[in-house]
């Protein structure tokens, strides 16, 4: 059993394992070969298969794809949240340190303290019966035990207005059913950034708000990044917010990241059909064409449960060719040329020359 409840977190890195080559030195956050497992009644859930990504300091890295491509359970993984049934295998780093085979009690010192995390639904994660202002409050003596009363007021009371919460200290005496959405989301970043992690994992952070509270919340994420120099991982199925907000994307499809480029590249040279598709599906605001119809990807996601075989993403492709090389061979991550940008398609080098407007068809 573990007795390291009140050992510092800098005192548990302080012996340096055996660094793997292939995570760089200069990540703060590394996933190698993540697998997530789930037993169920229908067969094995292949939530997460073999996924591998970095996240540098005082960068945004978005994670997009379709509800079920295994974005939530991977954050779920990071974090060490996800029930004792999952299987779980692949490494987590955290500055190059491995923390996916540390013990409970050993994690909890790195969860919200070095890598905190904003969760789906607000609403639910606050608890009902207790003010805003001591769970955020509850946050910080978790990691800081010994911090004066006083003191730990005035640090509620200045995450609540950081995040841009009106007359924060009356606020900081509500409960979470006298905020609206947007303030019940901002709550939820102040609890995450009360001990300015290193990491801030934001799942869906936008998801059911309004336009206008959608760009409040992604302002004070941005805010807060300038202020610590923050990692951020946002987590989304909008790819307007990506674009807005991310320096890099990571694309991922029935568990599998099929795509991983900077924002640009990923915008303006998609290397893969789902890229390209859910693209070519977006409207363009910077253009009046009524004459187009946009583009819909046909089918639906593929059961967890009964992957496809070869590329997941084959049945749905109009671009597959099979019965070979796609729905035999599961296709690999390759760059075409810049080493950055790597999609996991036989045929990529077809897709690179298309652009989202090439899928658009004329409306009847």
């Amino acid at each position: 059993m573990s007795t390291t409840d009140d050992v510092p977190v800098d005192e548990l890195q302080s012996v340096e394992p055996e660094r793997r080559a292939d995570v760089p030195v200069d990540a703060v956050l590394s996933v190698r070969n993540l697998r997530v497992e789930f037993p169920s009644d229908d067969g094995i859930v292949h939530a997460v298969d073999d996924l591998s990504f970095d996240v540098f300091e005082n960068e945004v890295v978005g994670i997009v794809g379709e509800s079920g491509s295994g974005k939530s359970v991977t954050s779920m993984a990071i974090m060490g949240l996800l029930p004792k049934r999952a299987r779980i295998s692949g490494e987590v780093f955290y500055r190059g340190r491995p923390i996916s085979g540390l013990a409970e009690n050993d994690i909890r010192k790195l969860r919200g303290s070095k890598i905190a995390m904003v969760f789906q639904d607000a609403l639910t994660a606050l608890d009902p019966v207790y003010k805003v202002g001591d769970q955020i409050a509850e946050a910080i003596t978790v990691h800081d035990r010994h911090i004066d009363k006083s003191v730990l007021h005035e640090r509620v009371v200045e995450l609540l207005n950081l995040v841009g919460i009106p007359n924060p200290v009356q606020r900081a005496e509500q409960y979470p059913h006298e905020y609206s959405g947007g303030m019940r989301q901002r709550a939820m970043i102040a609890m995450s950034i009360a001990n300015e992690p290193d990491v801030l994992i934001a799942d869906e952070p936008t998801t059911a708000l309004d336009v206008t509270i959608q760009a409040q919340v992604l302002e004070v994420m941005e805010r807060i990044q300038e202020r610590t120099n923050s990692a951020i991982v946002l987590i989304t199925h909008d790819m307007g917010v990506v674009a807005g907000v991310a320096d890099r994307v990571v694309v991922m499809y029935a568990g599998r990241a099929v795509e991983v480029g900077n924002v640009d590249q990923i915008f303006y040279e998609p290397h893969h059909p789902y890229t390209l598709g859910l693209l070519a599906s977006l409207p363009r605001l910077d253009e009046d064409r009524s004459d187009v119809r946009l583009h819909r990807i046909k089918g639906q996601p593929p059961s967890l449960v009964h992957v496809p075989p070869g590329c997941a993403f084959h049945p749905r492709c109009e671009f597959a060719r099979c019965p070979d090389p796609c729905s035999t061979e599961v296709p690999q991550l390759r760059a075409l040329g810049d080493l950055d940008h790597i999609a996991a398609c036989h045929f990529a080098e077809d897709v690179a020359k298309l652009r989202p407007d090439d899928l658009r068809t004329e409306a009847s």
